[in-house]
């Protein structure tokens, strides 16, 4: 008898638990972050065209910084300038990008990647087609000024396609983008080439400026940063853009509810220095610096180590032009106080040559990126740039001088690259456009320091500005590799840790209901 009540009382206790386990699910509800969204829906048309429109601001950019150097000699020659006045409209030009990196980077974490994106656009084209009317140098000067302000808000067009692409794919796609910088350069001398010549430099830059306008017109078709609306509570808007890109990209959106933290402090200078990310930002502003110098100083460097034969160069070479000064002593263009110089078909080709070095390395820079990691491969890169500037040192032909040229100008495009992804990668949501801002304003100090290393100190010693330059690298390639965080596979931070930790406990409870959830919001 005691066997038979038993056993009711094992199935009315069991059924009890299996009617409880049904009533506990409705309590639990899916969610997802923008992260989630962003892996799930993957790679697809959508980013195919969000890397061609946001790649092409780099044409654009490139055009503008290239332009100075290849207008200056034109005119240096129209209105009679001395050297130091050539060099004073790149360091104005320098100047403003400087300045208007922290604000456009303080104003895009506030108010959004896309629209300061629209501003910079608007603001450059505008400003260089005015230049193309300038009636004086000062005037020549503060509107070239006025358009390296509007260009220091590209980088928001970066940031933007760091945003949406899935992890796997941005130590891909993002070194790729220096296809759109090296179009950008060929272009722009190719032009020159034929216009100036012809027409003149005034409508080169009006020719100069037709792609930046045809991008405003097509900025329409990307949207604003999904991670940017969703850290401000428009998280409506952020769920309308992840549904368009998972419907051209032929895919889906996750299950659940989009979910994120609403930041309430956005783009404060006061975050980059906080304890966690104190030492990364510090050493990232090093290395950007260091990177900046580097790069214009082996543009600049080129020029003097070819026009003026610093190294040992050939002898025969040194007495041809010894007698030519002898035999042409007085000249019209030894007595000319501007010494017009004009570029020829063999400058412009051999502009061409050393630009398209920028992206011999680009291949293995993208192995690196994703296989050594961020750190390793930078720093890799920045010691082979260290010993490259030391064998220009070397007695060589002139086509040995103009190989060690081109590695250098791999190496240094490689560098960006690098430097570029990392930073972008590195800072969350909250302050990765004012990350980016800063670091740009600083890479141009290095930027404006250069040509007096490549056009003062390596006239008076070359080994002392090489030794000077690599330098420099070896303490960017030790910075490099002690950062303290490897951004290789991470996911894009939305905030810090502690905010993360606190909307975590606040959704799901102390204990974590939903674990799956519960990771990726970790992760972000």
């Amino acid at each position: 008898m005691a066997t038979k009540q038993t056993e009711p009382v094992t199935v009315i206790s069991l059924r009890k638990l299996s009617l409880e386990t049904p009533e506990s699910q409705p309590k639990e509800s899916k969610t997802f972050t923008v992260e989630d969204a962003v892996e799930t829906i993957g790679f697809g048309r959508f980013h195919i065209a969000l890397f061609l429109i946001m790649g092409s601001t780099g044409v654009v950019e490139a055009m503008e910084i290239m332009l100075i150097a290849i207008v200056s000699p034109v005119i240096r020659c129209e209105w009679q300038l001395e050297n130091w006045q050539v060099a004073l409209v790149t360091t104005m030009v320098f100047f403003g990008y400087m300045v208007f990196s922290i604000l456009f980077g303080l104003l895009a974490d506030r108010y959004g990647r896309w629209k300061i994106l629209l501003i910079s656009f608007l603001w450059g084209a505008y400003f260089s087609l005015l230049t193309s009317f300038s009636p004086s140098y000062i005037w020549f000067v503060f509107l070239r000024t006025m358009v390296g302000c509007g260009v220091s808000g590209h980088a928001q067009g970066l940031i933007i396609k760091t945003e949406f692409l899935p992890t796997k794919y941005r130590g891909y796609m993002l070194p790729l983008s220096q296809v759109f910088w090296l179009a950008g350069s060929l272009l722009i001398i190719g032009l020159a080439s034929v216009v100036i010549p012809t027409i003149g430099w005034r409508w080169l830059i009006r020719i100069a400026s037709i792609p930046g306008i045809i991008l405003i017109l097509v900025f329409k078709f990307i949207p604003e940063s999904a991670r940017f609306n969703v850290s401000t509570g428009n998280t409506q808007a952020a769920l309308a853009t992840l549904q368009h890109i998972a419907k051209m990209n032929r895919s889906v959106m996750p299950e659940g509810k989009l979910v994120e933290p609403i930041l309430e402090k956005r783009g404060r200078f006061a975050d980059l220095l906080d304890t966690k990310y104190l030492r990364t930002t510090l050493q990232i502003w090093v290395i950007w610096l260091g990177i900046s110098f580097a790069y214009y100083g082996v543009i600049l460097a080129s020029a003097e180590l070819l026009e003026r034969d610093l190294v040992c160069g050939s002898g025969a070479k040194s007495e041809s032009q010894s007698e030519v000064a002898v035999t042409l002593p007085d000249t019209e263009e030894s007595h000319s106080p501007c010494h017009c110089h004009m570029f020829g078909p063999s400058d412009y080709r051999t502009m061409i040559i050393s630009t398209a070095g920028e992206i011999a390395l680009n291949p293995l820079n993208i192995l690196g990126v994703n296989f050594l990691g961020r750190r390793l491969s930078l720093s890799v890169t920045m010691g082979c740039t260290a010993l490259f500037f030391l064998l220009l040192n070397i007695c060589t032909s002139s086509a040995g001088l103009i190989g060690f040229l081109f590695m250098l100008r791999a190496l240094v495009a490689a560098n960006f690259n690098t430097i570029y992804i990392y930073t972008a990668e590195v800072y969350p949501t909250m302050m990765r456009a004012l990350g980016m801002g800063t670091s740009g304003s600083l890479c141009r100090i290095g930027a404006m320091v250069a040509p007096f290393i490549s056009q003062v100190l390596m006239n008076a010693s070359l080994l002392g500005a090489l030794c000077l330059f690599s330098s420099v690298c070896v303490v960017c390639a030790i910075s490099a590799f002690t950062l303290p965080i490897e951004t290789k596979g991470r996911a894009l931070q939305v905030s810090d840790a502690q905010i993360s930790s606190v909307f975590l406990t606040t959704i799901f409870g102390p204990t974590g209901i939903n674990l799956e959830s519960g990771d990726s919001l970790k992760q972000t």
